[in-house]
């Protein structure tokens, strides 16, 4: 028997919203807050439910409630997590962070923007999208047949989901604190989603989950 002429191969793409920052206002450049203690425990569940899956690469956003979220893991695996700036969040250059629970909790005008759908990043949305997209097929078209774990923020999740469901709004949903997100990317280009907002490491914690805990 011959060779199929066309042989495809799927890899396993998955996206981790990472842990709870803590809040940082007015700050003399980028904010770019650590994890809190909670978000610190989140990362530990996190890494405690995935070490026993195979994984190829462990990839990071450069800020640092990312890179802190892919820590504990990397440490199980004996892995060093690769920074990949294009996986950045939409408000790296921002001067705060406050937390979406805390501003819904006060009803902030930016909560109610959000709650619409409307862009709170800096910069314009299509750069964004345009620069999420690019940097995980990237990632995807490195490791054929293989599994990776990329954590990074709630925009980026948004909007390369919202992009492989052809959906126009690029943030439509809430990821939730260190939450799994599972993409199958074929060679052939095919895109599926697996998985949204798996958060099965958080059950029992008593740590927050986020805006929606199930």
């Amino acid at each position: 028997m011959g060779t199929h002429p066309y042989h495809f191969t799927t890899m396993e793409l998955i996206l981790v919203r990472h842990g709870l920052p803590v809040r940082r206002e007015n700050v003399d450049g980028p904010a770019d807050p650590e994890l809190s203690a909670d978000g610190h425990a989140q990362a530990r569940a996190f890494a405690d439910y995935m070490h026993i899956e195979h994984l190829d690469a462990i990839y990071t956003s450069p800020m640092r409630r990312a890179y802190q979220t892919a820590e504990p893991l990397a440490s199980l695996k004996g892995m060093t997590p690769v920074v990949v700036d294009g996986v950045a969040e939409f408000d790296q250059m921002a001067n705060e962070y406050i937390p979406v629970e805390e501003l819904k909790r006060q009803n902030d005008p930016r909560w109610q923007e959000m709650a619409k759908g409307g862009w709170q990043g800096e910069g314009d949305q299509e750069e964004f999208r345009e620069r999420v997209i690019n940097s995980l097929e990237e990632i995807i078209n490195n490791h054929r047949g293989g599994r990776v774990v990329v954590t990074c923020h709630g925009g980026v999740i948004n909007e390369y989901i919202s992009h492989i469901l052809n959906i126009d709004n690029g943030q439509f949903f809430y990821p939730n604190y260190t939450s799994i997100h599972r993409i199958a990317a074929a060679s052939s280009g095919e895109r599926s989603v697996l998985s949204l907002n798996e958060i099965a490491h958080l059950r029992g914690t008593g740590l927050p989950i986020g805006l929606f805990h199930g």
